[in-house]
């Protein structure tokens, strides 16, 4: 498995509009055979900042969701709501709690 943390910071007034877009792209994306979780974290601290927060079956998973077209329209639709691009990170289980063998 694969889990990416994308963050990614708002423009303050552009919040709701941005919740939307992810609305829409989680939805697909969940749909997606390779994906396992799709979830669209916000700060309490901070409502501009937002984690991304992605479980694939695999690397390839990931690579074809960044190949539809619910991906492209939420770029698209996104550009001009964010401060800057969003930053990834990636994960691999270092224990996974399913293969532990207790």
């Amino acid at each position: 498995m694969l889990i990416a943390q994308v963050h990614i910071q708002t423009k303050p007034k552009c919040i709701d509009k941005f919740i939307e877009a992810c609305a829409h792209n989680a939805l697909a994306s969940a749909s997606e055979a390779g994906v396992i979780r799709f979830d669209v974290l916000q700060s309490d601290e901070d409502p501009t900042c937002f984690i991304l927060f992605e479980v694939y079956k695999s690397t390839e998973a990931q690579s074809a969701h960044k190949l539809t077209p619910h991906f492209s329209e939420w770029r698209l639709a996104v550009e001009d709501l964010i401060v800057k691009p969003g930053r990834a990170s990636i994960y691999r289980y270092a224990v996974d709690p399913n293969n532990v063998g207790f």
